[in-house]
């Protein structure tokens, strides 16, 4: 993938991670495939301040947690152990981040509907719960527009009225 230039889209996410020292951040980032988003966000995000990156793949959810461990550990100099769940895993994550400020990237998020549904509530859950003394940067990507719009949007939803910034990246 080509990168386009998106300073501007840099430049906003970059002022949201500098507000996420001080206060947890959810951002969600949307637009069609093949528009350049994950290469947007690794290329916005590098040292100092450590960023973790899931791809949610259409897997089993226990083994995407064993790529998540990983990926936390490495990037964050961690050990955390072991889940079967991705909620599990979050509230892990979200523990690690009133210690320490990092970003962690979520893509294609609304393929957890269908790994497990229940991933939504537990995440509003955790964020609830820990968003006042967290220094996280979090970020959920997405590639279906309606998915996305639904799972942020709708009142009926447990992740509406959470998020901090909504960007919508277009073909340049």
């Amino acid at each position: 993938m080509v990168f386009y230039d998106r300073e501007s889209e840099i430049e906003i996410l970059r002022e949201i991670e500098e507000n996420s020292r001080h206060f947890a951040q959810m951002t969600i980032l949307m637009g069609r495939r093949r528009v350049g988003k994950t290469t947007l966000l690794k290329n916005a995000f590098s040292q100092p301040t450590p960023f973790i990156y899931f791809f949610v793949a259409k897997k089993n959810e226990a083994l995407l947690c064993e790529e998540f461990v990983r990926e936390v550990e490495e990037k964050l100099s961690v050990s955390i152990g072991s889940f079967q769940t991705f909620a599990q895993l979050f509230k892990s994550i979200m523990i690690q981040s009133q210690t320490r400020h990092f970003t962690l990237i979520v893509d294609e998020f609304q393929e957890f509907e269908k790994i497990n549904p229940s991933t939504f509530s537990d995440i509003q859950n955790h964020w609830d719960t820990y968003k006042e003394t967290s220094k996280i940067n979090l970020i959920f990507s997405g590639s279906i527009y309606s998915m996305m719009k639904r799972i942020f949007e709708n009142s009926k939803e447990p992740l509406y009225g959470r998020v901090t910034s909504f960007i919508l990246i277009k073909l340049n």
